[in-house]
């Protein structure tokens, strides 16, 4: 899969995240839809339109965990790069157990990211 082929929901209820990582994206040519909320994204296209998925674990109503729970009740399988500032071993645990690709402490360097997303697909 080429870049030009990818389509990543970006999930992080900061704005100057998701401006980053949107800005971070482009440059290797995926195209990014970015959503401040997991209850914005559920209700979105890109539920079924999206190649992969970077989420935060903490937000403000469903977190990154009950978000990734729900989209395997669904049946909906999106693979996902966790990103967190509140990084411990549960948690990471937890997101990998439940089928995520990559688990990213923030700050995280974009090299690393960008190349989970690539491992994933």
């Amino acid at each position: 899969m080429t870049p030009a082929q990818i389509t990543v929901a970006i999930v992080d209820d900061d704005p100057s995240v998701r401006k980053a990582l949107k800005r971070l994206l482009k440059s290797v040519g995926m195209a990014t839809q970015a959503y401040p909320s997991a209850e914005d994204f559920l209700h979105s296209a890109a539920v079924h339109a999206c190649t992969c998925m970077v989420l935060d674990i903490h937000m403000p109503g469903m977190s990154g965990l009950e978000l990734q729970v729900e989209l395997a009740r669904r049946e909906t399988k999106i693979p996902i790069v966790f990103i967190t500032a509140h990084h411990d071993d549960g948690l990471r645990n937890q997101a990998l157990n439940g089928g995520a690709t990559a688990f990213l402490p923030k700050p995280f360097d974009e090299t690393e990211l960008v190349e989970a997303i690539k491992a994933t697909l």
